[in-house]
């Protein structure tokens, strides 16, 4: 039987922006023509998979529906939570639609993680298919490329073939990160395998109230156009929890399937940026380098309401002391040791070391030493142009 994806694209992307009136949700913001929810529909293109599932809100359909017909996915299904209950009831409501038997093995994938290496990732579903019983539940670990405290992680050990989750770690801090890394911890990355059955014993064992107010609201709602409008009165009585402490946590049939691939939910701007680090070559255009008396910068992309870019700081060079009255900024640090100034306060970077600059703080770039700087800037606003600059100090003298 072919795996069903289910999609699970309820996020606001509300952490990104600092202006909450204009931001966007993070699975269709435009990086330079492609979206994270395009690559996840790009995805499940694969002969293992049968049609998708995707849950999701009343204002996203029509993004939705024109993702779908750019992925050329004429045959899916899109079920409408009419609030936001987090990921366990809409994890359960999504499969219970008449649709999907039983006996269905079920992936389930957030819309705004970017994966790459996909053949191995399919290849690693495909393998673990047989594992699947009307009990177990599979989650996806990532291997770190580096301690975060941005993601949770879980341990886990070999029993029969199988990795057995035996504890999960709620995001730590940078020093406990180290640590259980080198116990073989791997990031929780949020995806799931498991039959559809599964869910339905695993809610009824744990979430039996959840289980009955959303098979009443699947039970309840209104089909039109491939688009199952669940039912409000009953969803409403279902607990805001999400699917790890729902049943993750409580289930003693929890097992890993752990895979060395390039991930990223790209939850922060210090992510998106590494990413066009990675990318740059393919945004690198001469006519976007502009040279300064400092060194240059490159425009690799400029979407809406931010602009994406790379420093480039000779060594010795300086950037004016300044601000902007209509942007933030978030820089990484690629290369070298930046001297940074923020208000009064003065540093040093490391390379992966990020800094947040807010709106209307003073701030400056030096670079004392005889190897370059580089780093990936992410500007966010409503006006991202030179002309938003006020110099305090040049040693160019700009200053006017």
């Amino acid at each position: 039987m072919k795996i069903r994806p289910v999609i699970l694209c309820g996020g606001s992307g509300t952490r990104l922006w600092s202006d909450q009136k204009h931001h966007q949700p993070k699975q269709f913001i435009d990086f330079g023509n492609w979206t994270l929810f395009g690559k996840t529909l790009e995805r499940i293109k694969n002969a293992i998979f049968d049609y998708p599932i995707i849950s999701t809100n009343k204002k996203y359909v029509r993004e939705i529906k024109k993702h779908l017909r750019l992925k050329d996915f004429n045959k899916y299904k899109i079920i409408l939570e009419p609030t936001k209950r987090n990921t366990a009831p809409a994890i359960l409501s999504s499969v219970l639609i008449k649709e999907i038997p039983e006996s269905q093995p079920l992936i389930f994938l957030t819309s705004d993680h970017l994966i790459e290496k996909t053949k191995l990732f399919n290849k690693s579903i495909k393998q673990h298919q047989k594992y699947l019983t009307d009990k177990n539940v599979f989650i996806f670990g990532i291997k770190p490329s580096n301690p975060s405290s941005e993601f949770g992680y879980f341990l886990s050990k070999r029993v029969r073939n199988k990795y057995k989750v035996t504890k999960f770690i709620e995001k730590p801090n940078l020093e406990k990160a180290k640590k259980i890394i080198k116990r073989n911890a791997y990031w929780n990355s949020g995806m799931f395998f498991l039959t559809k059955k599964s869910i339905i014993n695993n809610f009824k064992k744990y979430q039996n109230r959840n289980f009955n107010h959303c098979l009443n609201s699947v039970n309840k709602s209104k089909y039109k156009n491939n688009i199952y409008h669940l039912n409000k009165k009953d969803f409403l009585k279902c607990k805001t929890i999400s699917f790890d402490y729902a049943i993750l946590e409580k289930s003693k049939d929890i097992y890993a399937i752990n895979v060395n691939i390039p991930w990223s939910d790209l939850g922060s701007w210090k992510e998106i940026c590494k990413v066009y680090d990675k990318l740059k070559a393919k945004y690198q255009k001469k006519k976007n380098i502009f040279y300064r008396p400092w060194g240059r910068y490159t425009n690799l992309y400029n979407g809406k309401n931010f602009l994406i870019k790379e420093l480039y700081v000779k060594p010795k060079g300086v950037l004016s002391l300044q601000k902007h009255f209509h942007r933030s900024e978030h820089w990484v640090v690629t290369q070298g040791t930046p001297k940074i100034t923020l208000n009064k306060k003065k540093f040093i970077l490391k390379p992966n070391e990020t800094i947040f600059i807010p709106l209307k703080s003073k701030h400056r770039i030096e670079n004392p030493y005889n190897k370059p700087v580089k780093i990936i800037e992410a500007q966010l606003g409503s006006i991202l142009k030179e002309t938003d600059i006020i110099r305090y100090q040049d040693i160019y003298g700009r200053v006017k």
